[in-house]
């Protein structure tokens, strides 16, 4: 037993030994965010606002937090639906679609707020490999036979129409630090912003390498006479079409009537 009970003291002062070492290892940074809200009505007058997201780091290194060395960028991103691109060619002096893309799961909208200019924050690879940023995001064609050279211009097409629409913004130093543990994002509500479950995503980087994602949703959705019409639309669509269909005919014969002349 004089070996084993020699063996045995052994293995419990080396692990009295490593306990030490393991208790002065720094736990990994984490981030959260939070939403003051889950849901936000809107009506036909709405022009767009600002939304407000306040977040937290769990565990930051104070050294690093006062040189500046963490960046955080915020996503508010809408959901997916399928898309079709057309391209207008000019025929004997009439503008008609020739040629169309149709693209799968596509964020209808898409809002960024950074610390800095995503240039300064970390490597281009980086950004392609976590889909995030208007132009990293990835385009599915329905069509994947199609030319390379086709499928590029029109996705190229479809991000530029996103963001002159006002659907896929950037807000760069819309992320702002508050302490060394909170910060606080700006994205930009879009007028035309669907609605929907929009997912808000969080990212944290360490002096230009990618930590942690956080994640939480947001509920878009129309009020008052604008969401009765909204659901009678979608709940109902057949007699919602009857009805639209009768309304524009009985437009029609009245303003014929008003404006005949004798």
């Amino acid at each position: 037993m004089g070996p084993l009970r020699a063996f045995a003291a052994a293995i419990l002062s080396l692990a009295a030994a490593a306990l030490p070492a393991a208790a002065q290892t720094p736990a990994m940074e984490s981030i959260q965010i939070g939403l003051s809200t889950d849901a936000i009505s809107i009506t036909a007058g709405f022009s767009g606002a600002d939304l407000t997201i306040f977040g937290s780091l769990e565990n930051p290194d104070p050294l690093i937090a006062r040189q500046g060395r963490y960046d955080v960028i915020v996503v508010l991103e809408g959901p997916a639906r399928p898309v079709v691109v057309r391209r207008k060619d000019r025929v004997l002096g009439v503008w008609i679609n020739l040629e169309s893309e149709t693209f799968e799961n596509v964020p209808v909208s898409y809002s960024v707020a950074t610390t800095r200019p995503l240039q300064d924050i970390t490597e281009p690879n980086s950004y392609k490999q976590l889909s995030l940023g208007a132009s990293n995001l990835y385009m599915q064609p329905a069509e994947p036979s199609d030319s390379p050279i086709t499928i590029e211009e029109f996705t190229s097409a479809l991000r530029e129409r996103k963001t002159a629409t006002g659907l896929y913004s950037e807000n760069v130093g819309g992320v702002q630090f508050l302490s060394q543990n909170l910060f606080r994002a700006t994205v930009r509500l879009a007028p035309n912003i669907p609605v929907g479950t929009h997912k808000a995503r969080a990212f944290l980087f360490k002096s230009g390498m990618f930590v942690k994602e956080s994640s939480a949703q947001l509920e878009i959705r129309k009020s008052g006479f604008e969401q009765s019409i909204f659901r009678v639309a979608h709940d109902y669509s057949f007699f919602y079409g009857v009805f639209a269909v009768s309304l524009a005919m009985l437009t029609g014969w009245l303003g014929r009537i008003v404006f005949r002349k004798d």
